[in-house]
């Protein structure tokens, strides 16, 4: 039983906002409040009947008032209230842009309908919530979002106008602009904004209780019990623990500092190099945003986007999750076999935090994993998680208490602030890339590029994220990629199943017909078929709009769903890349602080680690690890790992032991034996010649005397 003492939260903790203004009354104020907000979003999903519109005005006003109080110059003095009314101007703001909806939609029909009717203080809180949103987002992720938005806005308002080819764009009056902005489903308070009240801000509320109940010392400490038992176990302990963490954290940066606090001090005094052991912890955190069964917010915005069940989309991600916590596992037990690191120095195990933190880590997991996957909402499997939670919690040592359930719910929504203001600001430009028909540009720009080749589009799309990646968090990035280059990508994909149908002949008259628009000398050929480099030549004359209108003619919903499905996790996978890439990796710079390594050092190291963020996508689009049957998924799934563990290999020039020059090439012939998909003889042949690379490198460490027991 925790003591009074202990149990007593003090809310300055939390929100510091007694240091900005002087005043605890003011902190301890924030802290109800933060808290009723909280139970508010527990409410609005599970009891209240608000209007979505309502619901995100609210969700958007309460987060931009803290992010005014929690943001911006450290020192007020006297002009402190200055901020504060700014974030009360925006928070009433937003409430009255719910408000006056109908009022806008009664004048505008009274008006002939001609043009948007707002009023003065119509005008007044739209260029508030505008402007505040980008001051906000200015002061908690930089100015690349800010300046984003404002390319946007004055993209479809004047400059579009201006622009040469495909991306000249008609100008569009400002009422217009803002009435789109606001209450389109694709603006301010439209489908991104959802998913951030209903669905991720519950589940960083619930991440919040997983920590304050001692679900993560339970993760931590379960970690060491399983890796102590391999060599190098320290590092086993940071990929463990930041794989079940990610079902925690949001953020590979959070994550990185969370479990690396523990794990990087842990694995130095293992053994392992500094860099090595930072590089671990970010490749490892990094990770933890595609872990099912929370995958950070990627999930529901792909649900969103997608129209594809949740569940259906964490179900699929299992299996190459799993492919990449195996592929940063691999080159850890090289690593330790390298430089003879053993497993004598991993910390003891603290049974009682196992104890104490195993019902309220394993049960409501496991009840939001079920609900999940029996179709039930994100939002209600959240609210019911955390119920479970805190009940079970008084079977054991950590019961939640009125106080630590007030701790949980104010550190769930001070963990949310980011996010909840970044998907609002991120639907402007949404808005503007929808309304301009951007995307379609973008895609024929990808298409044209790439000539009809999905591996150059891969590579144009891993270049884009990691650009766009250098200055918006890994969300935004996949959302603006998303948007822009997904339904390129699933067209291309498609189009591989259209070639192999030109190639056999197509019978549908209608779709016959439609191939005759063409400007090829190879459309006569369609109905009786063509060889491969005809049908291709074929598809890459299609103009777009062909293209759009045969795909879902010629292949199954299944198919295209299915299609659909793999280009956003492609570019959700890419758009992680930016966390441990250089020349802007955050969540290595993160680690390397921890560890005291050089930061570029360790970047370089977390890159070279994290290489299943680059091999899984490849997976995705030239095998059915997505959208096959179990008994497929599986094989690829299991024949990769000795391609992938060849590939570390070849990068460390080590094995078990030693490689001798002959053990490179059996590595590279054995590795791409293994990643071809569905050729059983093949992929047997490329397991066996990695497994001989494997035990022959073994018995050449033997002549090598041993520092610790393997």
């Amino acid at each position: 039983m925790t003591s009074s003492k202990s149990a007593t939260i003090d809310p300055t903790i939390l929100f510091e906002l007694d240091a900005l203004y002087g005043s605890k009354w003011i902190a301890r104020a924030a802290f109800l409040a933060v808290c009723l907000f909280a139970i508010w979003h527990v409410a609005t999903n599970v009891y209240l009947t608000e209007s979505t519109r309502w619901q995100n005005c609210i969700h958007f006003s309460g987060f931009a008032l803290l992010a005014a109080l929690t943001t911006g110059p450290r020192h007020y003095g006297k002009t402190w209230w200055l901020n504060l009314n700014f974030g009360i101007a925006i928070s009433l703001a937003a409430l009255w842009i719910a408000y006056a909806e109908n009022g806008v939609y009664a004048r505008t029909l009274a008006k002939t309908g001609q043009s948007w009717q707002f009023g003065a203080i119509d005008w007044a809180a739209a260029f508030l919530v505008v402007v505040g949103v980008i001051e906000l987002t200015r002061r908690l992720t930089g100015l690349i979002i800010p300046v984003l938005i404002v390319l946007s806005l004055s993209y479809i308002t004047f400059l579009g106008e201006y622009l040469p080819g495909a991306f000249r764009a008609a100008n569009l009056p400002i009422d217009d602009v803002v009435f789109r902005s606001l209450y389109n489903d694709e603006g301010m308070f439209g489908i991104i904004t959802t998913i951030s009240s209903s669905n991720i801000t519950l589940f960083m509320i619930f991440g919040a209780f997983l920590v304050v109940s001692g679900a993560s010392d339970f993760v931590i400490e379960i970690s060491k019990l399983v890796a102590s038992r391999f060599r190098g176990g320290a590092a086993f302990v940071a990929v463990i623990s930041s794989a079940l963490t990610g079902t925690i954290s949001g953020s590979a940066i959070a994550n990185t500092a969370s479990t690396g606090v523990i794990t990087i001090p842990l694995m130095k005094s293992n053994g392992f190099r500094p860099q090595f052991a930072a590089g671990v912890e970010a490749a490892a955190s990094t990770g933890g945003q595609l872990m099912p069964p929370i995958m950070g917010a990627g999930a529901f915005i792909m649900a969103s986007y997608t129209g594809i069940a949740y569940s259906t989309i964490v179900a699929v991600s299992i299996v190459p999750a799993l492919l990449y916590f195996l592929s940063v596992a691999f080159i850890v037990r090289i690593e330790a076999i390298k430089y003879q690191i053993g497993t004598d120095e991993v910390a003891p195990i603290d049974r009682e935090k196992v104890i104490a933190g195993m019902l309220n880590f394993l049960l409501p997991l496991s009840l939001m994993t079920f609900l999940l996957i029996s179709g039930n909402t994100p939002s209600f499997a959240a609210c019911y998680a955390i119920g479970c939670l805190i009940f079970v919690s008084f079977f054991t040592r950590n019961k939640m208490t009125p106080e630590k359930i007030a701790k949980a719910l104010a550190l769930g929504v001070k963990t949310s602030i980011m996010t909840a203001i970044l998907l609002v600001a991120v639907g402007l430009i949404n808005n503007a890339v929808t309304t301009s028909g951007l995307a379609n540009t973008f895609a024929l720009m990808i298409a044209q590029w790439s000539q009809g080749s999905i591996p150059i589009a891969l590579i144009l799309i891993t270049l884009a994220s990691l650009v766009l990646g250098m200055g918006l968090p890994v969300t935004a990035a996949y959302i603006v990629l998303s948007i822009l280059s997904a339904p390129a990508l699933a067209g291309m994909l498609a189009d591989v199943a259209i070639a192999q149908q030109l190639v056999a002949g197509i019978s549908d008259p209608l779709a016959v017909a439609s191939f005759m628009l063409i400007d090829s000398p190879f459309t006569e050929l369609v109905a009786t078929g063509m060889n491969s480099d005809q049908a291709w030549s074929l598809i890459r004359a299609m103009p777009v709009e062909v293209a759009i209108s045969l795909r879902p003619s010629l292949v199954s919903p299944e198919l295209l769903a299915g299609y659909l499905l793999t280009a956003h996790l492609i570019v959700f996978w890419l758009s992680q890349d930016s966390n441990v890439t250089p020349p802007v990796c955050l969540a290595a710079f993160a680690a390397a602080g921890i560890a005291e390594s050089k930061p570029m050092a360790t970047g370089v190291e977390a890159w070279k680690i994290a290489k299943g963020l680059y091999i899984v996508p490849v997976l995705f689009a030239y095998t059915p690890l997505a959208t096959g049957e179990w008994l497929q998924v599986l094989q690829v799934g299991f024949f990769s790992l000795f391609g992938i563990y060849a590939l570390n290999a070849l990068i460390q020039k080590y094995a078990e032991g030693p490689l001798v020059w002959w053990s490179y090439l059996l590595l590279i012939l054995g590795g791409t034996a293994a990643f071809i998909p569905l050729s059983l003889p093949s992929n047997l042949l490329g397991a066996m010649l990695v497994l001989y690379v494997i035990y022959h490198s073994h018995q050449g460490i033997k002549a090598i005397p041993e520092t610790a027991e393997t």
